[in-house]
């Protein structure tokens, strides 16, 4: 299993204090600011002294959370909704890279990578996320939030798509619009997009280091660097741009920390970095839209009933349940699919409306927008051509997206005034859990409606570790047993993460 490389001098979590929300614990949270940065693919083994000394520096000082997770589909848009509002899809109903949206577009999927794309959405649907957001939060306590990022103007936008009194600066659009030509003026004009992505991912850092804490000041700050993911997804995992991606991404860590510390504001801030999901490398198998397309019917003005969009089989106009049933049975003889989910079953439980099939529930997937069925690439623990493991069968050189541990389990690592120091944690924690935890640090209150934890056990005045992690196997299979389909989970303190799925044929 890909882990975090083992950091020397740590020590183990212990029984903590009490919780940080006395009002004097509150009242330092308030002086205090927090900024998370998500180094969009960053696997955890990546995080070596040769890559990324700055960043192993950092997990050294503080806290190193050894079982992190993203959410499944382990893609961008999804984790930042994820990120944002402290839900799985099942609740912010933001479910791919790729979304269908009838009433935006009836025929095709829409990129979600595009805010443009997302505003559309918004304004059809009259909410872009279905759950309250960070960005929300902070505004009805008169608080700051600040997004500056490299990725796509998607992903900044999910992040704080109402602004309100808040900010994103990204290369392609500033919100709010008013602060657009200051923001040019300042940082000048924005750099071409290129692989490894250093002219983009400087400009992002320096919106935070010159706008972001002499002006806006902001209470959080979302910063998303496209990289190593931009240059992966060409160039492959471990290639020599790719590890020249992760030097130069680390060095700009190491400057936001030195600067923070010049202007006597390290010691204050709170930093957290994490990824949006791992990688995989890709062997090109799996053709979803070649494999659903013989089930496709035609309505009366030609166009298709069945709208692919990544992973998700959509039927418009309400679903097909024999339809369903036929193309998850193709699905389920092909060696190049992995786990298949389908809606809840009328029997509950772990067990999809389908023999053999996943629910929905295990995926936190089942949500109005979804569609009939939710298809995840097979995958392997075999080694690429740079001797890193986990692959997958999807098109391209490489990318995410599945339930392959190498796409699930990413890196997380604190530190601060309000994280333990010199200390690691083998509690499995999820994207899901940041937004409770930086409620915590700001000394709001934590909605219940959130469906992730606030992670205890990394705050210094915070709880000991969960007393125990239990892990789950969750078996389904056809009636004649020629495809057998698990979902491995872990769970602590209640709360369920799926670790990775494995499917057996014969």
């Amino acid at each position: 299993m890909v882990r975090l490389i083992a950091f020397a001098g740590v020590v183990a979590l212990g029984v903590g204090a009490t919780r940080a929300d006395t009002p004097l614990q509150q009242r330092q949270a308030s002086r205090r600011t927090q900024l998370v940065i998500v180094v969009d693919g960053l696997r955890p083994d990546y995080v070596t002294p040769d890559l990324m000394p700055r960043l192993v520096g950092l997990g050294r000082r503080g806290v190193v959370f050894n079982a992190h997770h993203s959410v499944f589909p382990t893609v961008t848009r999804v984790n930042a909704a994820a990120i944002a509002t402290g839900v799985y899809p099942e609740a912010h109903g933001l479910l791919g890279n790729t979304v269908f949206a009838p009433a935006v577009n009836p025929v095709r999927g829409l990129d979600t990578g595009s805010r443009a794309n997302l505003e559309a959405i918004a304004q059809a649907d009259g909410r872009l996320l279905t759950a309250p957001s960070l960005g929300e939060f902070l505004q009805k306590s008169g608080r700051k939030l600040l997004v500056v990022g490299s990725g796509s103007s998607g992903a900044a936008f999910l992040l704080n798509h109402t602004v309100g009194n808040g900010a994103i600066l990204h290369h392609e659009y500033t919100r709010p619009a008013t602060l657009a030509a200051h923001v040019l003026e300042a940082l000048g004009p924005p750099p071409a997009h290129a692989t490894p992505n250093a002219a983009q991912n400087r400009r992002a850092v320096d919106a935070y280091l010159t706008l972001g804490l002499n002006e806006i000041r902001p209470d959080l700050t979302f910063m998303w660097i496209s990289d190593p993911d931009t240059t992966a997804h060409t160039h492959g995992i471990g290639t020599a741009l790719t590890r020249e991606a992760l030097t130069l991404v680390d060095r700009e860590i190491g400057r936001i920390e030195d600067t923070l510390k010049a202007k006597g504001l390290l010691e204050r801030t709170n930093l957290l970095v994490t990824s949006d999901h791992g990688f995989s490398t890709h062997t090109a198998a799996m053709k979803l839209d070649a494999l659903v397309q013989p089930f496709v019917h035609h309505l009366p003005d030609g166009s298709p009933d069945i709208v692919v969009t990544e992973g998700a089989v959509n039927f418009r106009g309400g679903a097909d349940a024999d339809r369903v049933a036929a193309i998850v049975a193709v699905l389920q003889r092909r060696p190049e699919v992995g786990a298949i989910f389908t809606r809840p079953g009328a029997r509950g439980g772990h067990e999809g409306l389908v023999r053999g099939t996943l629910s929905f529930g295990v995926a936190r997937w089942n949500h109005p927008r979804s569609g009939e069925i939710l298809v995840s690439a097979n995958w392997t623990r075999e080694k690429n051509q740079e001797g890193y493991e986990g692959k997958t069968t999807q098109s391209g050189v490489a990318g995410h997206g599945t339930t392959s541990p190498y796409d699930i389990r990413i890196p997380l690592m604190a530190a601060g005034p309000d994280f333990r120091e010199h200390a690691v944690s083998d509690a499995p924690t999820g994207n899901v859990d940041l937004a409770p935890t930086l409620l915590r640090l700001l000394g709001l209150e934590v909605p219940a409606t959130m469906a992730g934890r606030v992670i205890e056990e990394g705050l210094r005045n915070g709880r000991s570790a969960p007393a125990r992690v239990e892990h789950i196997a969750e078996t389904v299979r056809t009636p004649d047993g020629s495809y057998e389909l698990t979902a491995h989970v872990s769970v602590a303190a209640g709360h369920r993460y799926l670790d990775y799925t494995e499917v057996k044929r014969r």
